[in-house]
């Protein structure tokens, strides 16, 4: 199954992205995500499908996410995280 997302950066939040179908749009994105957001900022339009290698998401959680609620949050790393990855650098 392959799903045409359109991915959005968010204008307030660094490294936050937002992926939703492209036929959709951002119609079932809610109000309260949206405003904290800002102005979402067209990226890129990526043809999804299961086991694409995605740079911080695993593609079949997107598409589930997508269907599900209408849209894909992707945050920030945490500190945590960016700690796990440089680790795995060594």
């Amino acid at each position: 199954m392959t799903l045409l997302c359109q991915v959005y950066r968010s204008a307030r939040r660094a490294q936050t992205y937002l992926f939703v179908d492209k036929q959709r749009g951002l119609q079932d994105v809610p109000e309260e995500l949206l405003a904290g957001f800002g102005e979402p900022q067209e990226v890129m339009v990526l043809a999804l499908e299961p086991g694409r290698r995605l740079a911080r998401a695993d593609a079949a959680e997107v598409i589930t996410s997508i269907n599900d609620k209408g849209f894909y949050l992707q945050l920030p790393p945490s500190p945590a995280e960016l700690h796990a990855r440089e680790r795995a650098g060594d």
